[in-house]
């Protein structure tokens, strides 16, 4: 249900109805009164003002919500006892020991001494570490020296044993040259030149054989093929005079046979 509530004066109608001659005289007169003032006031310079314009008539509602019949409800089954649970059993905080200073001091004092033992400890692992590695790296040194001083022993010894051998060379090749020596030239004449040759202007060579004894003297002299009859005789007597340093050989002189030497005959 609505109802409607009207706030207007405009709309309300007025309580007195007059007639209608006296209506419309009072009109007729207040029209010309009126004519009359505006026409005198714009003689004198007057401007009329806009009329006001009167704000509109606004119908306002209201919407009453009226409350609904009561509706009849069942009445509800009455809920099955439930017997309480029993209560828990409050188990209660516990208290708080109370810390006695003197024990507080101790543990803290106990602590500081843990701490200090764990960093002597500390100080010892590494003061240990360090000297084993000192005695690691003298170690090292002392191991380096030595197979130094072993490599300079073992090199003084093989130069020792070059020099050894070297010495036990030459005084081999001494003995050896002692024991076996080979047979050497000590002089020799040149032989004269036949004069028939040189008349003749007769030139050439003449190979003599012979055998060296032990005493370096010439033995068996004799001329090869080949040699020009002028020169067989100046030849033989030129290698008697022939004298060698005799051959060794095992600390025995011996002799040497098939000696050879030529000799050259040209005219200069």
């Amino acid at each position: 249900m609505t109802a409607m509530i009207m706030h207007s004066p405009s709309l309300t109608l007025p309580r007195m109805v007059r007639s209608g001659f006296w209506q419309n005289s009072l009109a007729a007169s207040l029209a010309l009164a009126l004519h009359g003032i505006v026409l005198a006031l714009l003689v004198h310079g007057w401007s009329p003002e806009k009329p006001r314009v009167e704000p509109p008539a606004v119908l306002r509602t209201q919407l009453v919500m009226l409350s609904p019949a009561p509706q009849r409800v069942a009445p509800e089954p009455a809920p099955a006892l439930v017997e309480p649970a029993p209560p828990e059993p409050v188990i209660a905080a516990p208290a708080k020991p109370v810390v006695d200073p003197q024990i507080q001091g101790q543990k803290l004092e106990q602590a500081a001494l843990a701490r200090k033992r764990v960093e002597d400890k500390k100080r010892d692992l590494q003061a240990e570490q360090q000297r084993q590695r000192l005695d690691a790296e003298k170690r090292s040194r002392e191991a380096e020296q030595q197979r130094l001083a072993e490599q300079q022993a073992q090199q003084a010894h093989q130069a020792e044993q070059a020099r050894l051998s070297a010495e036990r060379a030459r005084q081999q090749a001494a003995q050896a040259a002692a024991n076996s020596r080979e047979y050497l030239p000590l002089s020799k004449d040149a032989p004269d030149y036949p004069q028939r040759a040189l008349d003749k202007n007769i030139e050439g060579d003449c190979t003599v054989e012979y055998t060296v004894n032990p005493q370096g003297k010439v033995e068996n002299p004799k001329v090869l093929d080949g040699c020009h009859p002028l020169f067989i005789r100046p030849s033989l007597v030129a290698a008697n005079t022939f004298r060698y340093q005799p051959k060794v050989v095992g600390g025995q002189v011996v002799s040497v046979p098939a000696v050879r030497n030529t000799f050259h005959y040209r005219i200069k």
